[in-house]
């Protein structure tokens, strides 16, 4: 037994190995990014005018240190309300698993709303590192390392990445999404079990790992006889991180899908019954789009920006059936049309940065091209300075 352990100890950091060079790229990578955003609020902060609503920490926390604060804009107050005081009115739409780790940590720093804050942030900056060295030995299993490398600058590039560095799951849920991932293909079920199960107690969307799994167990065994004997049974397991939460809900407010009926609590586009995504489309075309306030530039650009990154990911989502991994495509599938059942794009250009397969699609066609890939990260460079400008002085984007 003691010598088994060891071997598959020794096989797991195998697995977990990453050669200096490649650890390099992604550390520089990351750390070029996290440069590049600071410049970005410093100027938000000096030239654009503030919104006085939703900011990190209220108000006053916000403006007395705007480059601590800004990063927990929006929903970033909520998650740390519910790591402080528990969950609040609306506030059940939020999973857990984010919160009580910011409370672990920021207990341990002091336990105030200052302490979470910085908790939250470091939670998010160091999940966003690590979720950027497991996408990385990931891609290096099907791809080159010049596909690889690209596919990190497309993440860290596109317009909505800051999510990442903020007091949100997205960099959490990156994370453990490719590690469960990683883990899968390399046939090791225990650790990527665990992981999905993380993964469904941090967003309901993270129930289609499961899937994910399962299809990648079949697709790497469909020419075993055995394939039903050998099947990784534990993996059955990973709904509940899901489960869990919704026998809390039930127990504490008897609606154990608390987290979907809250979701007309932020944003009156969205709805507390399923629609479908014609309907989506249908409301943007003839109701929204239409009847857009075209006199506040934030409006405009939020609403035109969350139509395109809807309609852009669902071409995509055409174009890339049957080329892909079918796990990969179920991943990029379900992971950008559960979001839109609430009949809304609103959210999906954040929403949709935690779909890794679309970087390495976009990396795969865009490496041909030389004009085309600069042409890219102009505009997607651009976008990003617009979005987190808007983000960081209080304008909703996403």
């Amino acid at each position: 037994m003691g010598g088994n352990s060891k071997r598959n100890n020794a096989s797991l950091q195998n697995y977990l190995i990453m050669n200096r060079s490649e650890f390099m790229f992604v550390l520089k990578s990351f750390f070029s990014w996290r440069i590049a955003l600071f410049l970005i609020l410093f100027l938000a902060v000096r030239f654009l005018p503030l919104q006085q609503n939703f900011l990190g920490g209220g108000l006053g926390n916000y403006i007395s240190n705007p480059f601590l604060w800004a990063w927990s804009n929006f929903d970033g107050e909520h998650y740390l309300s519910i790591a402080q005081n528990g969950y609040g009115f609306g506030e059940r739409a939020f999973f857990p698993l984010f919160p009580l780790l910011i409370k672990s940590l920021g207990s341990l720093l002091g336990g105030n709303l200052i302490s979470l804050n910085i908790a939250g942030n470091m939670i998010s900056n160091f999940a966003f590192l690590a979720g950027l060295i497991g996408l990385y030995k990931l891609l290096k299993l099907d791809f080159s390392e010049k596909i690889s490398k690209l596919t990190i600058v497309f993440l860290l590039l596109f317009p909505t990445s800051f999510y990442f560095a903020a007091v949100y799951t997205e960099s959490l849920f990156l994370m453990l999404s490719v590690w469960a991932f990683y883990f899968t293909r390399r046939k090791l079920w225990l650790p990527a079990t665990v992981f999905g199960i993380l993964l469904c107690a941090t967003r309901f969307v993270g129930i289609i790992i499961l899937p994910v799994v399962i299809i990648e167990y079949i697709f790497q065994n469909y020419r075993n006889k055995d394939i039903l004997k050998s099947f990784p049974w534990v993996t059955l397991t990973i709904p509940s991180g899901l489960a869990g939460y919704m026998y809390y809900l039930d127990r504490t407010i008897h609606d154990k899908f608390a987290f979907y009926t809250n979701l007309t609590t932020f944003g009156e586009q969205r709805s507390d019954h399923l629609i479908t995504l014609p309907q989506v489309f249908y409301r943007y075309f003839v109701k929204i789009l239409p009847n857009l306030n075209t006199t506040f530039f934030p409006i405009i650009f939020t609403t035109y920006f969350e139509f395109f990154i809807g309609l852009t990911f669902l071409i995509l989502i055409i174009l890339s059936f049957r080329k892909i991994r079918w796990s990969y495509w179920t991943l990029l599938t379900f992971g950008y049309l559960i979001p839109t059942f609430s009949g809304s794009f609103s959210s999906m250009p954040r929403y949709v940065i935690v779909i890794f397969p679309v970087y390495f699609l976009v990396a795969k066609y865009l490496a041909r091209f030389k004009f085309t890939l600069l042409v890219f990260y102009l505009i997607s460079g651009i976008l990003l300075i617009i979005s987190f400008t808007l983000f960081a002085r209080g304008y909703w984007v996403s």
